[in-house]
């Protein structure tokens, strides 16, 4: 493949990243006189330094790497830093995991063959069962799509093999072993390739977290000893989703699998075996107290228990509790409630008895609650052992599923006879209404099932939208019908009468995951009841202060400003330690670190003095201002929140000048840049710690946050295992950076997933040098006086192409304030190009076009898109235009107001001239039905256009109303208000209204976009430029490009010859309107010496 376009663009970057490093144009320090200049800050969160970025990461970063080349093209001063996250403990469990299997398949490792198909066909099994489990989810709790825990799950089953899919080389693997040598590898290669994209970074304040970093160590000891004082974190017991691999605590990105699934609470109720079912497989268990333990979401609705079920081939077991008693459900149940501090080791199963499903059958059992003495458990074959404990309550009046299941059994003696169950176990079984519904009466189940026509519990899909909706009204409107709380509403007892059942021991609380969760160790998580130390998140003032902070930021799309509200609804008490992995220790117990998404809150602040303490080195060690250990809190307090220090404090007097002068010129940041899914976590935490420590200032509180969705690659998602994957580094090598950055610019600006186009990219890699080559030669044509002069009378075509270019500048710089950058792209280089095209095209090509208005374009084209393609702007800028300094701090162009009356009539003559190409074609096209005698050719020489000068009738009407309703603001009233003016308006009691009204909907909506640009000049009953005129100017231009001899321009209501043959040939003349002339294609036929051929 020819790639000498692509490495032209190469080595143009190259020339560009060596002059922005040696002039040092990107590192920039606050003033030292204590001046405001307009100054923006943006950052992103640093990348997990566990692997080579992606173009995942290149996406999100872009948004920032826009705005802040934005920003500084415009003039303001730019912060612009980047860090690199190595704390938690992803990193340490590879390390672990490197040496293990070292230690057990050698150095390289010799790995066992995997049967591919068991394996793929175990993880679809897997997968069928987890969306089976999905169903069966409290609908009355949230619960947030992950796509990006599913793309942290890999497929590869060693760390080894995912160490050389992530490009290291074998020989360099063995090191990792050592958790601290990520920290030296990826680092750098990841500063390697975001300089190599071009990003205008300040690469004095990268650092790196965890101790490793002895500065930021400091800098994260301060922040949680001023929460800790500050009263906002507390040691407690909480349910939290647990590693017991690990031994602490598995939070967001710890995990393989389920980032985002927390701990679901459930009641596990205990239903007491009668004595004389501990018989057969259960006599072991006789003269025990067994108790069958069903795991419920609603406790209020066990009044109405008739049964209970258990699967016939599930796997079940008997498990001895603290307090002696025995509970049967499954093992996975077992191993959580290991962990809830219900057995007498804590995390140790005590299993007495394991049997199948089967031997449950027919137990009698009495249940907490239920107003039925005596029920039985009865055989269910949708039970899913994956969720809950295995054994589940039955309320058939409330369930439909439940509902469904019992009255098979009692239709079918068949289905009782294939379980052995007896027909008293199941006959004399009737519903008993528990809570009354007013949609649905005294026992919902029964009345929607019966409403949907459901026939048998194997009607899924009916059932689950049975549940749908009896389910939450149960809660919302549903009163008791039974109990102590008879009478009164479902949501205000449900939580009384589950105290109730645990208060009389009738039963327990319960909490798994909320869905499987897998460690980065491989271990399948539970819920345990853990004593650690928690952020108060939720607490009501703090959360008030984020909710006010949040109301002050700029979020950019609604939809995030409003996931941002539900997560300051919902979050609350977060664990912060950990005791696995890597970090800073927690200052008053060092015996835990502080985990991952814990130590990244306010680490912007550290951006802003970074440099000062590191002296450039990301480490913190090689030239280092101060001795880290000189860096107290009552420093960090000096610095951050403004106190002074001790008149006897040895800290530098100068050094703490500048840090602060740093601070305070840089904070608040103005923007930060992150992916969607961390709006439930890691930007949340940021508002809270922000409105803690800097309580008292809220000037010092976020600006902005930009989040946008995941990065599709040509339409899919990106898999290393399918292979539709691109890393940083391989993107800019295949394309070049800015060809990479065009295409992430145009793969989208919502907050839904983009897509990242290979033919845009590819696309963009012959743009660029062809327009090169264009600049070029226009130069040296204009050098030569090959060009029109400078001070040539403006034509037509001049005025719409500088208009163009004006117009460009305006829209451009609104989309780059909104950060709308598809837009930007569109609007500056898109929409301007087209214009330079249309330009030349009404020039006649390149000599006709005007030498002042050629070097403009190349001027504005240039500037207009620095913040997308930097490099190939620096070249233009420098080695082809000639200019001093560099293009990224150039300025943004400036240009005239722009004229929506030039613009509309340069449209109105790109359409004209689009319509006239199709007339003529369509004038002088033969019969479509070919007669026996082929007529002889057509050609049409001339066009004769009929322009009225202004709207009539009821476009009149219209525009008389559309003008009454124009706002000062330049806004309409809705159009359905528009439209009952027009209906009362006169033009009601004309014969042909009907035909009217659907005419005036586009007509209204139509000049109402117009209006939006032009202003109340749109509303006028003439055109806001002349029509006639334009036509007139242009007539040689049409003719030209549509092949014509002659252009006649005629007013519509002036008698003319040619409108008389117009109208003879079927011209209706008289429907013209301004805008919309009537066209008459003159046609004749070819003959040759009188003979017609």
């Amino acid at each position: 493949m020819a790639t000498a376009r692509r490495d032209l663009l190469l080595d143009i970057q190259a020339k560009s990243q060596k002059k922005w490093a040696d002039e040092k144009i990107f590192e920039v320090s606050a003033p030292r006189d204590g001046s405001k200049p307009p100054k923006f800050f943006g950052n992103f969160p640093y990348p997990y330094m566990n692997g080579m970025l992606h173009l995942g990461h290149a996406f999100s970063l872009s948004k920032l790497e826009f705005a802040s080349a934005y920003h500084r093209l415009k003039g303001d001063e730019v912060l612009f830093p980047f860090a690199f996250h190595c704390t938690g403990m992803p990193i340490k469990a590879s390390a672990d995991k490197i040496k293990n299997e070292i230690a057990k398949y050698g150095n390289p490792p010799v790995f066992p063959v995997i049967d591919e198909a068991a394996e793929a066909e175990a993880a679809a099994q897997k997968a069928a069962e987890a969306a089976e489990a999905a169903k069966n989810a409290d609908p009355t709790k949230f619960a947030a799509k992950k796509s990006k825990a599913v793309a942290k799950a890999g497929t590869a089953a060693y760390q080894w093999e995912i160490m050389k899919s992530s490009g290291v080389p074998e020989s360099e693997i063995p090191p990792f072993a050592d958790p601290y040598h990520w920290l030296d590898y990826f680092p750098p290669l990841a500063k390697r390739d975001v300089a190599a994209m071009g990003c205008q970074v300040d690469w004095r304040r990268s650092f790196i977290t965890t101790d490793h970093n002895p500065f930021y160590d400091a800098f994260v000891r301060w922040q949680f000893n001023t929460l800790k004082k500050i009263g906002k974190i507390i040691k407690a017991k909480r349910m939290a989703v647990y590693s017991p691999l690990d031994g602490q605590p598995c939070a967001d990105h710890d995990r393989a699998t389920g980032e985002g699934v927390g701990p679901q609470e459930y009641v596990l109720v205990k239903m007491r075996v009668y004595d004389e079912c501990l018989v057969g497989e259960l006599s072991p268990l006789a003269g025990r107290d067994v108790f069958l333990a069903a795991a419920t979401l609603r406790p209020e609705t066990m009044y109405g228990q008739t049964n209970c079920w258990a699967l016939p081939d599930g796997d079940y077991g008997a498990f001895e509790m603290a307090n002696g008693d025995v509970m049967v459900m499954c093992d996975r149940a077992a191993r959580n409630l290991a962990f809830q501090e219900h057995t007498k080791e804590p995390g140790v199963v005590n299993k007495l008895l394991g049997f199948k499903g089967t031997a449950l059958i027919g137990c009698a059992v009495k249940s907490p609650l239920a107003v039925l003495e005596r029920i039985y458990c009865l055989p269910m074959m949708t039970i899913l052992m994956n969720k809950g404990t295995g054994v589940v309550t039955s309320v058939p009046s409330d369930s439909p599923m439940d509902f469904m299941a019992l009255s098979d059994l009692k239709a079918k003696p068949a289905l009782r006879e294939k379980f052995g169950v007896k027909d008293e176990w199941v006959m004399p079984f009737e519903v008993v209404p528990c809570v009354h519904i007013p949609e649905f009466g005294d026992a919902c189940a029964p009345i929607v099932c019966e409403q949907l026509k459901i026939k048998s519990q194997n009607e899924k899909v009916k059932l689950e939208e049975a549940k749908g909706k009896t389910y939450l009204k149960g809660f919302t409107d549903g009163i008791m019908l039974l109990g102590a709380h008879k009478g009164e509403p479902v949501k205000l007892v449900k939580q009384k009468i589950r105290d109730i059942m645990i208060a009389d021991g009738g039963a327990i609380v319960y909490s798994e995951p909320e869905k499987q969760v897998m460690s980065r160790s491989g271990d399948e998580c539970v819920v345990a009841l853990t004593d650690q130390w928690y952020l108060e998140y939720g607490e009501d003032a703090w959360r008030e202060r984020s909710e006010k902070c949040l109301e002050g930021m700029v979020t950019y799309h609604d939809e995030a400003r409003k996931a941002f509200q539900h997560t300051l609804g919902w979050l609350r008490q977060w664990a912060c330690s950990r005791a696995f992995g890597l970090g800073t220790r927690m200052p008053w117990d060092p015996q835990y670190l502080i985990e991952s998404l814990s130590d990244s809150t306010i680490y912007m602040a550290y951006y802003t003095v970074a440099h000062l303490l590191q002296g450039g080195d990301m480490y913190g060690k090689s030239k280092p201002s101060v001795d880290p250990e000189a860096m107290t809190d009552d420093v960090w307090d000096a610095v951050f929140l403004g106190t002074e220090l001790d008149a006897d404090s040895k800290f530098p007097r100068d050094l703490l000048d500048e840090m602060r002068a740093e601070f305070n010129f840089w904070y608040p940041f103005d923007l930060r840049v992150s992916g969607k899914d961390l709006i439930q976590n890691h930007l949340t935490f940021a508002i809270y710690n922000h409105t803690a420590i800097w309580e008292g200032d809220e000037s010092k509180w976020p600006r902005g946050f930009r989040t946008n969705g995941h990065l599709l690659l040509n339409g899919e998602k990106m898999s290393k295992s399918t292979g539709n994957f691109k890393t940083l580094k391989t993107a800019i090598e295949e394309y070049s950076a800015d060809a990479m950055r065009f295409a992430l610019a145009d793969a989208g600006d919502g907050i839904e997933d983009a897509n990242f186009v290979h033919d845009t990219a590819n696309a963009a890699i012959l743009r660029f040098t062809k327009e090169l080559e264009w600049i070029e030669s226009i130069r040296e044509a204009s050098a030569q006086g090959k060009l029109r002069a400078a001070d040539s009378s403006a034509t037509f075509a001049d005025k719409v192409f500088a208009n163009a270019i004006d117009t460009a500048i305006a829209r451009t710089k609104d989309h780059y304030e909104n950060m709308m950058f598809r837009e930007a792209l569109k609007s500056g280089y898109y929409d301007l190009q087209s214009a330079r095209d249309a330009y030349r095209v009404q020039c006649d090509g390149d000599a006709g076009m005007r030498a002042d208005l050629a070097a403009r374009f190349i001027e504005v084209s240039t500037l207009l898109i620095v913040p997308f393609t930097p490099h190939t702007c620096e070249h233009v800028w420098g080695a082809i235009l000639g200019r001093e300094g560099s293009v990224t701090k150039a300025g943004f162009p400036v240009g005239e107001a722009p004229d929506a009356s030039v613009a509309a009539a340069g449209k109105y003559l790109d359409d004209l001239v689009k319509t006239v190409r199709g007339g003529v074609a369509k004038a002088t096209a033969p019969p479509k039905k070919k007669p026996a005698v082929p007529p002889p050719p057509k050609v049409c020489d001339r066009v004769d256009f009929f322009v009225a000068e202004k709207f009539g009738g009821w476009q009149e009407v219209c525009l008389g109303i559309l003008a009454d309703a124009y706002g000062a603001d330049g806004t309409f009233p809705p159009v359905s208000d528009i439209l009952e003016k027009v209906k009362a308006s006169p033009l009601a009691q004309e014969a042909d209204f009907k035909n009217v009204m659907k005419m005036v909907m586009p007509f209204v909506k139509f000049k109402m976009n117009e209006a939006a640009v032009a202003g109340r000049d749109a509303l006028g009953v003439r055109l806001i430029f002349d029509e006639a005129g334009v036509l007139r100017e242009n007539s040689e231009y049409v003719a030209r490009v549509c092949g014509l001899k002659e252009v006649g321009v005629f007013a519509a209501d002036a008698d003319s010859p040619e409108k008389a043959a117009a109208v003879k040939g079927g011209v209706k003349v008289d429907q013209a309107t301004p805008g919309s002339p009537g066209v008459n294609f003159v046609v004749t036929e070819l003959s040759v010496e009188g003979v017609t051929i």
